[in-house]
């Protein structure tokens, strides 16, 4: 095989691989229904750590009453 042919079967491989990669830009009803599932569990977690802020809230006000109290 000659270079320039080596070369013209290289870029047309390239292109072909472009063209592959282009058409795969649109998400499927797969990677929509993974994006839900990811967007549902960073809401939970984000659910979870309000509420454990305000558990720690509450704790730190109880624990501020049992030392006025204490006082």
């Amino acid at each position: 095989m000659t270079t320039s042919k080596h070369w013209s079967v290289v870029l047309s491989l390239l292109f072909a691989g472009g063209l592959f990669l282009a058409g795969c830009s649109d998400p499927g009803p797969a990677e929509e229904a993974g994006q839900e599932v990811d967007d549902a569990i960073e809401e939970a977690e984000d659910a979870f750590d309000d509420l454990g802020d305000e558990a720690e809230d509450a704790l730190d006000d109880l624990d501020d009453e049992i030392d006025d109290q204490v006082d």
